[in-house]
């Protein structure tokens, strides 16, 4: 294909999932708007984003597996632990995990326009730089989960310079919140987003399959601060297990949809 028709190609792809994502947005803000006020109306806001994400993700077109390695429901309230290679891995999450679903994102979300402060409202946004900020993310995420509800972060803290191939070294937070309280780790794959859309300066989207694997969960009870190393070990090797070299095709697995 001549280079200027696969190049108009991408750009109209852009434009369509854009509008496809910024839409159910503007058409939800004013009921977002009023669900953010109360705490309690909170896991309905919540049910919309999830919704949000659905339909972005079935007008984008793009083929999802979805691959639960455990057939047995998830333990909750627990703490899925993915790795982070895109911008729509937040997305993805909401449209996968059932439930009210607790969010911990770094602080640059809050000062995205509209969208910024219900996130900072309705989930755990977090400076990974600050002391304090990191402080007040843990207390928020331990009492989310002493009310049962499950939460979500990325332990890399940010887009590595080789997403789906290399983990960026994991953070011990995860996993000390998991340990001290006493609740299951689950680890989750989500090795081609970043084929879709790359991390790079500019808006780029590409018509490509997505993916996204939960592995069994973990139980943490009865283990101490010393066993973090080994239970960060653990959960990389999971994860990177997923991950598809450059050139290859994507591996066979039993697949279950939503």
């Amino acid at each position: 294909m001549p280079a200027f028709l696969r190049t108009l190609g991408h750009r109209l792809y852009t434009t369509w999932a854009t509008f496809w994502f910024v839409l159910p947005f503007f058409v939800t803000y004013p009921l977002q708007l009023l669900l953010v006020r109360r705490p309690e109306w909170r896991r309905h806001l919540h049910a919309i984003n999830r919704n949000w994400a659905k339909l972005s993700i079935f007008m984008w077109g793009v083929p999802l597996t979805i691959v639960r390695e455990s057939t047995k429901p998830v333990p909750q309230p627990c703490i899925y632990v993915a790795n982070h290679g895109s911008y729509i891995d937040i997305l993805l999450l909401f449209y996968t995990i059932p439930g009210f679903l607790n969010m911990m994102g770094k602080d640059a979300l809050v000062k995205f326009p509209l969208w910024g402060p219900i996130f900072g409202k309705t989930y755990i946004p977090v400076n990974r730089r600050s002391v304090v900020s990191r402080g007040r993310a843990f207390a928020l995420a331990k009492q989310g989960l002493k009310e049962g509800r499950p939460l979500a972060l990325f332990p890399e803290g940010t887009i590595g310079p080789k997403p789906g191939e290399e983990l960026q070294p994991f953070q011990d937070g995860a996993f000390q919140l998991a340990i001290s309280l006493g609740v299951p780790l689950v680890p989750v794959s989500m090795p081609l987003n970043h084929k879709f859309m790359p991390s790079v300066d500019g808006l780029r989207v590409r018509h490509a399959p997505l993916r996204i694997v939960f592995h069994e969960a973990i139980d943490t009870k009865g283990l101490t601060e010393a066993d973090v190393p080994a239970l960060k070990a653990t959960v990389m090797a999971q994860i990177a297990d997923d991950f598809v070299p450059e050139g290859k095709g994507i591996p066979e697995a039993s697949r279950f949809f939503n």
